[in-house]
């Protein structure tokens, strides 16, 4: 379970899948100056954010359409049961059902391991005012330059909220145990390939519990909002506080966090133990949100 609000406006608006054609930046052979291409390429994704939501950073706040946002969500990783990962990660075939289950619940933001590039599934999950907090990168296998096709794949879709990077990174070093130092370059690299793609949305990336000053300064403003896996009793202790001293202006979110529903002491499911858990940590994630 992750802390991911929804302004009431965003709810319920429809949006088509469109093809766009290939463009053509000047007639000649010559090469644009990297400047200039850039310069074009930016105005190129500011048009493209006309008609959609809005998202950014300000502050300790994220703003949807200039309104705080407090997310309420889930990591979603759907695989059928006897499944591996990613082997028989099954956006497709999931989505209706779970994003049904997700609307009741209440639920308005999905975080995800892989990539979605599908824009069919972004379009069942925006009909359910839900929004994606798409990870685009997590394995050091893949070359940086990977994340432009996911990336533009559906970076028009009104229901990408933003882009992520890393998962537990400084645990797993980007799933080839590079070294934290070396990790640490390699998100700060990949988030700005990203921030070239599309400079129109936040960038996150999520952190086994919490960083160190030295980390935080050393990604510093490349990345724009940072998620913290955290799991604890039934509290949080002092990590809101202890974020608040790290030498940084990001917000973060709780990105994985709560109980297990299988209580290994009497070797069975054990619902009611988790629901006392999970409400506990969330009350006090809602204390704490930047929405109030």
């Amino acid at each position: 379970s992750s802390s991911l609000g929804l302004p009431p406006s965003v709810w319920g608006r429809s949006w088509k899948s469109k093809k766009m054609a290939p463009i053509s930046c000047c007639s000649t052979q010559r090469l644009l100056p990297s400047a200039l291409l850039a310069a074009l390429w930016g105005g190129f994704c500011a048009a493209l954010a006309v008609g959609r939501p809005q998202v950014q950073v300000s502050g300790r706040q994220l703003l949807v359409d200039g309104k705080p946002f407090h997310m309420k969500g889930v990591n979603w990783n759907p695989v059928r049961r006897g499944g591996k990962h990613p082997e028989d990660l099954d956006y497709r075939g999931f989505v209706e059902t779970d994003a049904e289950i997700m609307a009741l619940a209440g639920v308005n933001a999905v975080r995800t391991y892989e990539p979605v590039t599908d824009t069919e599934v972004l379009d069942v999950l925006w009909k359910k005012g839900i929004f994606v907090l798409n990870t685009v990168y997590v394995n050091a296998a893949d070359p940086i330059d990977t994340v432009v096709e996911r990336m533009t794949a559906v970076m028009d879709h009104p229901a990408v909220l933003m882009w992520v990077v890393g998962n537990e990174w400084n645990y797993n070093g980007f799933y080839k145990k590079l070294q934290l130092e070396v990790a640490r370059t390699l998100l700060k690299d990949t988030a700005r390939k990203v921030r070239s793609v599309d400079s129109t949305r936040p960038i996150a990336t999520v952190f086994g519990s919490m960083p160190d000053a030295a980390t935080v300064q050393f990604i510093g403003d490349d990345v724009d909002i940072w998620g913290l896996n955290q799991y604890d009793e039934l509290s949080f202790g002092p990590l809101f506080d202890n974020w608040a001293k790290l030498p940084t202006a990001k917000p973060m979110f709780l990105s994985e966090y709560g109980a297990d529903a299988f209580n290994s002491k009497d070797g069975k499911p054990d619902e009611a133990a988790q629901a006392v858990a999970t409400k506990s940590l969330t009350n006090e994630i809602v204390a704490h949100s930047s929405q109030h």
